[in-house]
């Protein structure tokens, strides 16, 4: 066998369908495009999601939920969680900025501070949100809650 000998696969390469070239081409005539109709003229083009009139699958299916555009989402980071970072990078403010130039958030998201686990140390905390017990937890131990 050489490259001057080799060839396709027998049937595997098929030519295109030459339409509007003659009776003679098998696709003369309406040129595949069927008999009259709006198919058959020059502009149409069939819309997303078209199904022939058929009732599209979209407006069968029910409706479901809702999604509230004025929701406000935070992320959560509790006090074990803050008392870890802290002794991380040996600091005593933990602030939302501080939170996103360390990685721990992205520059659109909103922080808030949670209740769950221990805080053993005075920390001056500056987030978007905080919750009752948190608030109530850093200032025990002598620490300030700032929301900005």
């Amino acid at each position: 066998m050489e490259l001057h000998n080799l060839k396709p696969a027998q049937g595997s390469n098929k030519s295109r369908k030459r339409i509007a070239r003659g009776q003679g081409s098998g696709h003369g005539g309406t040129s595949t495009r069927g008999h009259k109709g709006d198919g058959a003229r020059s502009g149409h083009y069939t819309k997303r999601n078209f199904e022939g009139g058929q009732m599209p699958l979209q407006m069968r299916l029910p409706k479901v939920g809702f999604k509230n555009p004025n929701r406000v989402s935070y992320v959560p980071f509790n006090l074990g969680q803050i008392q870890e970072i802290a002794e991380k990078h040996g600091v005593d403010t933990i602030s939302a900025e501080f939170l996103l130039e360390k990685g721990y958030t992205s520059r659109t998201e909103k922080v808030k501070i949670l209740g769950a686990g221990e805080l053993t140390s005075k920390l001056n905390v500056s987030a978007h949100a905080c919750s009752a017990s948190a608030k109530e937890a850093i200032e025990k131990l002598g620490g300030s809650v700032n929301i900005a």
